[in-house]
């Protein structure tokens, strides 16, 4: 059996095979009530500000290591198996990469909103969530596909070795809040917020797991869900810096506040945290109220607390210290110093001076032939370049007139040199569908290779089609120029990456791809790609039109997919 990472178990939170239970808490002061869910060990006493419906108890169909759904998805590992649903490490054996699959019957209670939550889920596309890649209903299964991020690491296995550091935890709890409110803004809810469902990649990039999907599987609703999530990002940001869990219970390996003092701010649990974080974390927990310590109106939504994110000083990383080299320690071994008595420790020893270099008679014959050999060399090389100066002289009168009558002719044969064409401005062109990266289009034309514009990532290439007819952007050349090439930098390789340029009316052009000008086209496997014109063409605004994207790997808030980005793109004349 393969190695199970825990880094990318989805959805169930359980490592175990016992069913899921739940009891009802006491209400809070909206009159919502507090759900305490029991998983295993690791899953228990949170506080979901929901209610969850009793799921019928179903018994999933028997699945086995190497089951395949759809011909494809061939399941390797039962990560969770509870409540009539089942988490999955499988393979797509079309795309030869790892994936996580949740299974339940079509019949389960739950079958229908689960599919809906997750094709939901993937509509969103922010790279910040984890992405979930198929949703089916087939041979009486429903099965969801979603991403597999085995070099990411749970933040309950992080907060098993200690808090995090004040930049740390600010980085989570800003991009944490951040995509929450993106997501609440197209009315998504997670409802499942804990240490288990945020990851840590690689690249120091956080990711949420589970957003609409883990609380379709439990059964799990709020009245207030932009409350319910905000107060579990606060939970979050309190375990981040205090390692203990902000309720009265133990629960992800955290150990609970003691239940006679209730819920104190985390600079009184441990000493030397953040203040600001502190207090921050405190608005979002105590909803019903401010906190004591300044009095600052409680956070209730994920959008008020990215407002109250924006409004504090910026945590810097900690600089990097760097020591100092131990000094050099000489060896006790000495030329000549063999048989000699080894010195006494503390007696300090008379370190005999070298002698004076080349004062023996073979020294001093030595340096006088190598005189000699440098004053032979440099008269010899005189008289040569003396020599070529009066040959060069003698030639030079008869060699002027022919080189100046066949300079003349040939001035008009040398083709003239490629000027740069200043880009003026761009625009995204959207033929069909959503936007890619609007915002970051002037990054193609900034002088800096380390910015980009990237396209969305998508599950089947390298042509886009029929997904979409093409990607790219309309360039404003400022004025009517003669475009004769294009080079543009490319921060992914691969096969394939194909280029179009058209001639087009402005940056809006008012007709598709299909009544434009073709200037030229190029492909390549590889980060660089020089477009030609085939034809000489004359325009103010050139249309850069990507059609096929090659394979390539996840990085910063992009998975991995079909995808391309433009790093810099420059046009020639």
């Amino acid at each position: 059996m393969a190695e199970r990472s825990t880094a990318a178990v989805d959805v169930a939170d359980n490592s175990g095979d016992e069913p899921l239970t739940a009891e009802a808490d006491q209400a809070t002061v909206d009159g919502v009530a507090k759900m305490r869910e029991r998983d295993t060990d690791i899953d228990e006493a949170q506080k979901d500000g929901g209610t969850e419906r009793p799921a019928t108890r179903t018994t999933p169909p028997e699945l086995h290591s190497g089951h395949k759904l759809a011909g494809r998805y061939r399941l390797e590992e039962c990560v969770t198996r509870l409540d009539g649903f089942s988490s999955w490490r499988a393979v797509d054996e079309k795309l030869r990469r790892a994936v996580g699959v949740h299974i339940l019957p079509a019949y389960h209670a739950r079958a229908r909103s689960v599919l809906a939550a997750a094709r939901s889920s993937a509509l969103l596309g922010d790279p910040r969530f984890v992405q979930v890649l198929d949703a089916v209903e087939e041979n009486d299964l429903v099965y969801v596909v979603h991403e597999w991020l085995p070099d990411a690491t749970e933040l309950t296995t992080l907060l098993s070795a200690g808090p995090l550091e004040p930049h740390d935890a600010y980085q989570l709890v800003s991009q944490v809040a951040s995509a929450m409110a993106t997501a609440h803004r197209e009315g998504l809810a997670h409802l499942r917020l804990n240490p288990n469902a945020v990851l840590r990649t690689s690249t120091g990039q956080w990711r949420i797991r589970g957003l609409a999907v883990n609380a379709a599987l439990r059964g799990i609703s709020s009245d207030t869900p932009q409350r319910t999530d905000t107060e579990a990002i606060g939970a979050l940001l309190y375990a981040a810096l205090t390692q203990r869990w902000p309720y009265g219970n133990d629960a992800y390996g955290l150990s609970g506040l003691p239940k006679d003092i209730g819920l104190i701010a985390p600079d009184q649990v441990r000493a030397g945290i953040h203040r600001g974080l502190s207090e921050l974390a405190m608005r979002a927990l105590a909803n019903d109220g401010a906190t004591a310590s300044r009095h600052e109106s409680p956070c209730t939504t994920p959008e008020e607390l990215v407002k109250a994110i924006g409004e504090m000083p910026r945590i810097r990383p900690p600089e990097t210290s760097f020591t100092t080299p131990p000094e050099y320690q000489s060896t006790s071994y000495q030329q000549g110093a063999y048989g000699r008595p080894t010195p006494r420790p503390g007696v300090p020893q008379a370190v005999p001076a070298p002698p004076p270099p080349l004062q023996s008679r073979t020294g001093k014959a030595l340096k006088w032939a190598v005189s000699a050999l440098l004053i032979a060399a440099l008269g010899l090389g005189s008289w040569q370049l003396a020599d070529a100066l009066m040959d060069q002289g003698g030639k030079s009168g008869k060699d002027t007139q022919t080189q100046t009558q066949d300079g003349n002719d040939k001035k008009g044969q040398l083709p003239k040199p490629a000027l740069p064409i200043k880009i003026q401005d761009a625009r995204e062109y959207v033929a069909s569908g959503d936007a890619q990266a609007p915002q970051d289009v002037g990054n193609t034309y900034d002088d800096d290779t380390s910015t980009y514009w990237r396209t969305r990532r998508y599950n089947d290439g390298p042509r886009l089609a029929p997904y979409k007819p093409g990607v790219g952007i309309v360039y404003d050349l400022g004025s009517s120029q003669a475009v004769g090439t294009a080079s543009i930098g490319l921060r992914y390789s691969g096969a394939r990456t194909t280029v179009h340029l058209y001639a087009t009316d402005s940056l809006s052009p008012s007709t598709g791809v299909d009544g434009m000008q073709e200037i030229g086209t190029a492909t390549t496997d590889g980060t660089s790609l020089t477009v030609k014109a085939s034809k000489p063409a004359k325009t103010r605004y050139v249309l850069l039109w990507i059609t096929d994207v090659p394979m390539a790997p996840g990085d910063g808030y992009s998975g991995a997919g079909y995808k391309q980005a433009l790093t810099e793109v420059k046009f020639t004349g």
